[in-house]
């Protein structure tokens, strides 16, 4: 049984920061899960644009307001807590905060641990040694 706490997280290499979000990655590839889970804070009043290729996302929010536009197939939807949206088609997409966002966020196929968004705001595939398979 895995058993983590934010605390634990904080202060590791498993606490990346980007500048305008910082995501404490609680499951990784190296746990064997399958998937990662991570929590994300991302800060008020930053934007970012994202395209997943590589990866499926699922984000459930648990603090804060803001809103996503999905730049694939079209629509803007707000975000609260209590609202989950999932990247089920790799569907490009900008995230917005409009207060900070505490977000939980789970991926398919997992997260080794270091990656960051690339210029295209995806993550590359990486092997368990962390060396790129994809991007």
């Amino acid at each position: 049984m895995l058993v983590r706490r934010l605390e634990d997280i904080k202060g590791t290499d498993d606490d990346v920061n980007h500048g305008n979000w910082v995501s404490r990655r609680f499951v990784l590839k190296r746990d064997g899960m399958g998937h990662s889970v991570h929590e994300t804070t991302f800060f008020a009043g930053e934007s970012q644009r994202m395209h997943y290729k590589n990866h499926l996302e699922s984000v459930y929010c648990i603090e804060g307001e803001g809103e996503i536009e999905d730049l694939s197939e079209g629509g803007t939807y707000s975000i609260e807590p209590g609202t989950l949206y999932a990247l089920d088609k790799h569907q490009e997409h900008i995230l917005k905060a409009h207060t900070d966002l505490r977000l939980v966020c789970c991926f398919t196929p997992p997260l080794v641990g270091p990656e960051t968004h690339d210029e295209d705001g995806s993550y590359p595939l990486l092997d368990d040694n962390g060396s790129v398979i994809r991007r």
